[in-house]
């Protein structure tokens, strides 16, 4: 479910070249249409360049922790994930939550009035989730709190996601975008509560790693 940040490196290399660097439509998850080495950032309803989550944060009226609450009302539990994405319904987040029945929930919720609009148990090996169970019954930060850290340093937060797979121990994924546009990933930790940026490059190897999955 986790989004993934927009590197424009083929635009950066088209206008050193003296290229021109063509704007394409992008996709509800994120991939763009068109020319395959083209970038995702478009202009934005003031004429400047923006990307997919810095407008879907701008047209979202339900912030992440509303959304979180939103989703515990409707499956008590905990939430383990949220992202905001323009999907089928429109701007929706998509929210997991691991239920007080022990069963893994996914939601969707309508990004201008909470309203859910789908609900379903996941089905699968609750094998891949044995790292965030242990994590999520020690974690004195939820997804709300991460998100709450996340938006006081770094503006708007577009995704949230327990990570217990790819790092030694399972940290809060947080990704926000800023006033001017910018996007940022971070690090909450879920027992301290320690906020930490991901360096640019970081975040590139991540996006890497996540387009093999």
């Amino acid at each position: 479910m986790k989004r993934h940040l927009v590197i424009a490196t083929a635009a950066a290399a088209a206008l050193v070249a003296g290229g021109t660097v063509t704007a394409v439509a992008v996709s509800g998850d994120g991939a763009p249409s068109g020319r395959p080495d083209a970038p995702t950032r478009q202009a934005d309803g003031h004429g400047r360049p923006g990307t997919e989550d810095a407008r879907e944060a701008a047209a979202a009226k339900v912030t992440a922790p509303q959304a979180a609450a939103a989703a515990l009302r409707a499956v008590p539990g905990t939430v383990t994930g949220l992202d905001l994405d323009r999907d089928r319904p429109g701007l929706v987040w998509d929210a997991d939550v691991l239920g007080k029945d022990g069963r893994w929930h996914e939601l969707t919720l309508d990004a201008g009035d909470a309203r859910v609009l789908n609900q379903h148990v996941e089905r699968g090996d609750d094998d891949d989730h044995a790292r965030e169970r242990a994590a999520l019954r020690t974690a004195r930060t939820d997804a709300a709190g991460a998100a709450r850290k996340a938006a006081a340093a770094h503006g708007t937060v577009t995704s949230v996601e327990l990570d217990g797979d790819h790092r030694a121990r399972a940290v809060w994924e947080v990704e926000t975008v800023s006033k001017d546009g910018k996007e940022h990933q971070l690090l909450v930790d879920p027992d301290s509560g320690t906020l930490t940026t991901v360096p640019a490059h970081d975040a590139d190897d991540d996006d890497n790693d996540g387009a093999d999955d």
